[in-house]
């Protein structure tokens, strides 16, 4: 399976700036709008179907011996012919 880039993105925000970027996502998928993500640069538009795999992730890199970079990863996928189903997940 070949993997292509439609959009990439990466700078340094706030938390409540994170915060802000994350609501307006919440609001267009709990809407059902499309889903615009776009810089100066480059824009993509995406319509999130009802159901996705929703993927959460806590990371460490660096050395097993020293401080290293936490990160936290939040996914959607899908595909137009899955049919999802599972547990629930609590975010508190």
């Amino acid at each position: 399976m070949v993997e292509t880039v439609l959009f990439e993105d990466e700078r340094r925000l706030t938390r409540t700036d994170v915060a802000s970027y994350l609501r307006t996502i919440a609001d267009r998928l709990e809407t059902g709008e499309p889903l615009t993500l776009e810089t100066a640069a480059d824009s993509v538009t995406v319509d999130v179907p009802r159901e996705v795999e929703f993927e959460v992730k806590v990371e460490r890199e660096g050395p097993a011996e020293a401080a290293g970079e936490l990160g936290l990863e939040l996914e959607l996928e899908w595909d137009e012919d899955a049919e999802t189903a599972g547990d629930s997940l609590s975010i508190q």
